[in-house]
């Protein structure tokens, strides 16, 4: 019987999770690995194939693929943590990275920091002045050769870059998207020179037009491709030493995954990886209970991220901001901010108490670790208010000191404040809901939807200790939290559900309604690139689907929207539709009666999504019926726990949520600790396990 595994590398702790396609599902849990997140990658699946029952090796032979979503790109480009990079451009294009098309003054920007306007600079450059070079090639808006690439001046720039140390470069032509043969000769003439050199092309990372945004992308592709390459290299050979039976994938940020070898050369798509899972993990358990309006919430050690599904699907998009660049990576929309479980609590120059973004991580970790922290994080305070247990987390595997975590809250936090280290400790929970519950807000309240119309998903090591304080923040009724098998590792549930999803884009602007023939043509040849792609993926698909979209906006606009195209044969009629559907799409997004038909209507982007389905639909197993509600037979201990400021520690009922079963119903306060996390049930709300072991967490009547 085969085996998918779900990889989820994140900041403190690594997760897997294994399906077998028959029911078996197992999961694992074990500390990241910064040094080199590989040997993290490794630990766990020693740790799932304990928990599964069979050696390692056995294991990795029976598994038809391994899904492996990585922080590792995002983290790199966050924190500048990249190689040096040169940048090729057409002669007297140079500039357009620093000027930076107006928008890096802004993109990216608080509401706070947008109105301090003398406060706003460009110092974010992508990279110095010296790494960027130009050649001699023009191409018209067409494609057409005006100018011959001087090849010499090619070589000359390309010397430049490698005799500063250069061994990354991002080429980005004028109108390459029309026309790639410039791109891909300079390309060569770097082979030649450098064999060893990695190259990224606009052409093939971000064929569209907008000179700033496609140079933004490929650099940053180039920033981080050198990285990706030798570390999926190195585990992939780890992987295969080990006896690995199938290949392995990378998810991508389109929440769809991609072969390790094909990942480096579109090293920008992976930057979302780890950030898709949880959504995607939501759409399917959103299928088996029945919910298609879900907020997908995920705390792990690092970051708090929320994600949105509407009427089933979830909302999409095709840029993302980092850095406050402009980056050209369709996406799943996930908002992130640094608030996990290793967040450190600080005090600012205000004497305001601030909890993140900086974290602990998995070295040395929070103060309870016993691993060399010294600063105060949320892990810290959970423990000191009793709803972590001191017995330690991981099924009593991961120690805690609840003296180092009183400590570092009394010297950090507690004295400068003036207060008790148990009041401080309820300050920085209380903090850590209220900014967790804003980010909801914002994605939630502010793109126009109502949270009383969703059921809110809590996972990650640190979401469900939480869960029902920020969801009330935001007015949110049903708190689902997947438990079960998967726990805290649902964002690697989520990865082994994942199909291969590849996707081909290029911008062809023109008035609509454009030609049927001529859209038919553009759509036709990025489904034949797909077809050849997933050729190389080294799988077997159930079936392959195949999604238009194009993006159109009115004349003289900037904003464009995108619409679904039908496939086939498309008609006039068909893009008479298409054009009336922006319509509708523009007024839902900005207003009835904003649109203005009089100007025009503009097609720039077409774009194709591939799906690969593979034979595997991950679902969590039904969980046995219990005798009666009364959960009883699961109380494991009593201990006071602090859940409010104003009521303080209270003796609370602690579960051991593995002698949990269907039907049982916990009246909160109350704590169900779980191998992998910890959840609370606040006092006047109500937690029912269903049918497949997740809690359900209402507010009592």
């Amino acid at each position: 019987m085969a085996y998918v595994i779900g990889v989820d590398v994140g900041g403190t702790f690594t997760d897997a999770v294994l399906d077998d396609a028959a029911g078996t599902i197992v999961a694992a849990k074990a500390p990241s690995t910064p040094a080199d997140y590989s040997q993290g990658v490794m630990d766990v699946l020693a740790v799932l194939a304990e928990n599964l029952g069979e050696p390692l090796e056995r294991m990795l032979a029976k598994t038809h693929h391994i899904a492996h979503g990585t922080t590792s790109s995002l983290n790199a480009l966050v924190m500048g943590n990249v190689p040096p990079v040169g940048f090729i451009t057409t002669r007297g294009h140079r500039d357009s990275i620093y000027i930076m098309n107006v928008e890096g003054r802004y993109l990216g920007s608080a509401p706070h920091q947008l109105q301090n306007v003398m406060g706003q600079d460009k110092r974010h450059v992508l990279i110095p002045k010296r790494h960027a070079v130009e050649v001699t090639e023009r191409l018209d808006r067409d494609g057409t050769v005006v100018v011959a690439l001087d090849e010499e001046s090619v070589r000359s720039a390309v010397h430049s870059l490698l005799d500063q140390g250069i061994r990354s470069i991002a080429v980005s032509l004028l109108w390459s998207f029309k026309n790639a043969v410039h791109e891909q000769r300079i390309r060569e003439i770097v082979g030649e020179l450098d064999p060893e050199a990695f190259v990224a092309l606009s052409s093939e990372v971000s064929p569209r037009i907008r000179e700033y945004a496609r140079n933004a992308t490929t650099i940053m592709s180039a920033q981080i491709g050198p990285g990706l390459r030798d570390y999926l290299g190195r585990l992939e050979s780890r992987l295969n030493d080990g006896g690995l039976g199938g290949p392995l994938l990378v998810m991508q940020s389109n929440g769809g995954a991609i072969a390790a070898s094909e990942a480096p050369s579109t090293a920008i798509s992976t930057v979302g990886s780890v950030l898709t899972g949880g959504v995607v993990g939501a759409v399917s358990l959103g299928e088996q209970l029945g919910h298609r309006n879900i907020i997908s919430t995920d705390v792990g050690g690092t970051t708090f991220l929320v994600g949105l599904v509407v009427d089933g699907e979830p909302v999409r998009s095709s840029t993302t901001i980092i850095n406050h660049h402009p980056i050209n990576v369709p996406t799943l929309e996930v908002h992130a901010i640094g608030s996990g479980g290793g967040a450190i609590a600080w005090i600012d120059h205000g004497g305001n108490l601030q909890v993140g973004p900086r974290s602990a991580q998995s070295v040395p970790g929070p103060a309870c670790y016993g691993a060399g922290g010294t600063e105060p994080t949320n892990t810290d305070a959970n423990l000191v208010l009793g709803i972590l247990p001191e017995s330690g987390l991981l099924g009593g595997r991961k120690a805690l000191d609840v003296e180092a975590a009183r400590d570092a809250i009394r010297t950090r936090v507690a004295e400068p404040l003036g207060l008790s280290v148990e009041d401080a400790a309820a300050a920085i929970y209380a903090v850590q809901n209220a900014q967790t519950g804003d980010l909801l807000r914002k994605t939630v309240v502010e793109t126009g939807h109502d949270p009383r119309n969703f059921v809110l998903y809590a996972f990650g090591g640190a979401g469900p200790a939480s869960c029902a304080a920020y969801a009330a923040e935001v007015g949110v009724r049903e708190v689902v939290v997947p438990l079960g098998p998967v726990a805290s590792g649902f964002s690697a549930f989520g990865l082994a559900a994942s199909d291969v999803v590849l996707a081909q884009e290029l911008s062809d602007p023109g008035q609509m309604p454009v030609p049927a023939a001529t859209a038919q043509g553009h759509f036709e040849e990025l489904e034949r690139r797909l077809g050849e792609a997933l050729g190389r993926q080294g799988l077997t698909f159930e079936r392959v689907e195949y999604a238009r979209t194009i993006d159109l906006r009115y004349t003289a606009q900037l904003a464009e929207v995108t619409v679904g195209v039908p496939a086939g044969a498309l008609t006039g009629a068909d893009m008479v539709a298409v054009m009336d559907e922006f319509e509708r799409k523009y007024a839902g997004l900005y207003g009835e009666g904003t649109g203005f038909s009089g100007a025009g209507i503009q097609s720039i982007t077409l774009r194709v999504q591939a799906t690969g389905a593979l034979p595997f639909n991950p679902q969590l197993p039904k969980l046995g019926d219990a005798d009666t509600p009364d959960p009883a037979e699961a109380l494991a201990a009593v201990r006071r726990v602090c859940l409010d400021t104003v009521v303080g520690y209270v003796e609370t009922p602690v579960y051991d949520y593995r002698l949990l079963r269907h039907g049982h119903v916990i009246h909160g306060p109350a704590v169900i600790e779980v191998p992998t996390t910890t959840v609370v049930v606040p006092p006047h709300m109500t937690g029912t396990v269903d049918h497949l072991g997740n809690l359900s967490i209402i507010t009592r009547n």
